[in-house]
């Protein structure tokens, strides 16, 4: 049964404090690398860097090649489409409304797992899952909740948006069918598997940039210490946290923990990126900091 410890807490807050640190990245080489391209050459770089370790999933008897439709899938929407989609968001939203909009992620992960793995959620979960989407539609109205019906969201709020549900697919396939048997592997493995199918997913949308015309990069001394950071730490080292994090605690919590993203991005915002928090990013904050709260009474009181 998924238990909430110290171990399982301080895995999904070191994964949740790199991909802020992700965002502020993706934000800083905006300009310098496009996109889809930098999602290539951030897990190009991270499998390169994994290989020593995670070698013998090219090995025929390897169980990658046993559960190839599983890792297609795990490949796309952990590797591949989250990361292309969050590039793209940074290129017209801001690190603090791309993280804030990605804290929706409880709604989507008590919604898909009710629907498709048949793990109904209680009422104090989804009446903290709508105070958490009203923190998530203040900041998509920039604080004005009036202007709701005839607003106009940047195109980067909707990819964001589409990113956060992948991921909360991807979160309960880490823990459903198939988990057990994975647990078994060696992680450099599972995760080597993971990356070198999204790696494949993100070279195919590198396809479409390149033909286009829109693929560039500009490599100098910071933007490769950029990448080679989002290639280590948010990639290798917050994947492997998540995982275990998810493992432990089970999807449904450890999706409450991607609302601390918001948090360390605004404090990085302010201090790297002179963007900083506004008012309604204060009230988003708040409101999802209290649909966790509330979320989470009962199994405070079950522990108690």
């Amino acid at each position: 049964m998924p238990k909430l410890t110290f171990a399982t807490a301080a895995y999904l807050l070191i994964a949740t404090a790199l991909w802020a640190g992700n965002a502020i990245a993706g934000r800083l080489l905006v300009g310098s690398v496009s996109p889809i391209t930098l999602s290539a050459v951030r897990w190009g770089l991270a499998a390169l860097l994994l290989l020593p370790l995670g070698w013998r999933v090219f090995k025929p008897e390897s169980a990658l090649w046993q559960n190839k439709k599983r890792f297609l899938l795990l490949g796309l929407f952990g590797v591949g489409s989250y990361n292309v989609l969050l590039y793209l968001a940074l290129q017209t939203s801001t690190a603090i409304n791309v993280t804030l909009i990605g804290a929706s992620m409880p709604i989507w992960m008590l919604f898909i797992g009710a629907v498709f793995y048949q793990v109904k959620p209680n009422m104090l979960q989804l009446i903290g899952a709508l105070v958490s989407l009203l923190g998530v539609a203040i900041v998509l109205t920039r604080g004005e909740l009036a202007t709701l019906l005839s607003m106009q969201m940047v195109i980067g709020d909707l990819l964001i948006m589409l990113a956060t549900i992948l991921w909360a697919f991807y979160s309960w396939m880490l823990s459903r069918p198939g988990a057990s048997t994975e647990r078994q592997w060696p992680w450099a493995d599972f995760l080597m598997a993971q990356v070198l199918v999204g790696l494949l997913w993100t070279g195919f949308f590198d396809g479409f940039e390149i033909a286009t015309g829109h693929a560039y990069l500009e490599l100098n001394l910071w933007t490769a210490s950029l990448i080679l950071f989002v290639a280590v730490g948010p990639s290798l080292i917050a994947y492997r946290c998540w995982g275990m994090g998810v493992s432990g605690a089970g999807p449904t919590v450890a999706a409450f923990f991607a609302n601390f993203i918001p948090l360390f991005t605004a404090i990085l915002s302010a201090a790297m990126l002179g963007e900083p928090p506004q008012l309604f990013h204060g009230m988003a904050f708040a409101l999802i900091v209290a649909g966790i709260w509330i979320s989470s009474s009962q199994s405070r009181s079950t522990s108690a």
